[in-house]
């Protein structure tokens, strides 16, 4: 079955459930892998407002002691949207990027020239992904609107 043969209400239920999508935190991971073998990883993560709703995580006491429906309506109205999301991705993997590229200069992986190139290459990069993001341009992630 193709997306086409749903039927009306299951196209507005993904609809609904797609446009009241809110993200509460994003991840950004990078490994750098050099000719001469190093490997170095970087991870970030950010949360947003502070809504947590992965069991144990910061916040799960929070959520725990709220009534029922009261945590659904904090995720709801509390996180990002995903054009925010989509954008605080953007700016947390640049972060992400420049610092492996740090860690890798660090580790004598890469020189300094190698260094420079890379992080012109990355902020260039990413400030065109940004562009896009805040457009809503979707052409550089194969995805839909």
């Amino acid at each position: 079955m193709s997306i086409k043969e749903l039927t009306s209400d299951q196209k507005d239920l993904i609809k609904t459930v797609k446009d009241g999508l809110r993200v509460t935190k994003v991840v950004a991971t990078r490994a750098i892998k050099t000719r001469s073998g190093g490997d170095f990883f970087v991870g970030m993560s950010a949360v947003w407002d502070s809504v947590q709703e992965d069991a144990g995580g910061a916040g799960a006491d929070l959520i725990d002691a709220m009534g029922d429906g009261e945590a659904l309506v904090a995720a709801q109205h509390r996180g990002m949207g995903r054009k925010q999301a989509k954008i605080a991705a953007t700016i947390l993997g640049m972060e992400v990027d420049i610092q492996a590229c740090n860690h890798a200069l660090g580790g004598g992986a890469i020189n300094a020239a190698e260094h420079r190139a890379a992080l012109v290459a990355i902020r260039r990069n990413y400030k065109n992904l940004l562009v896009a993001a805040v457009q809503g341009d979707n052409k550089h992630e194969g995805g839909s609107k």
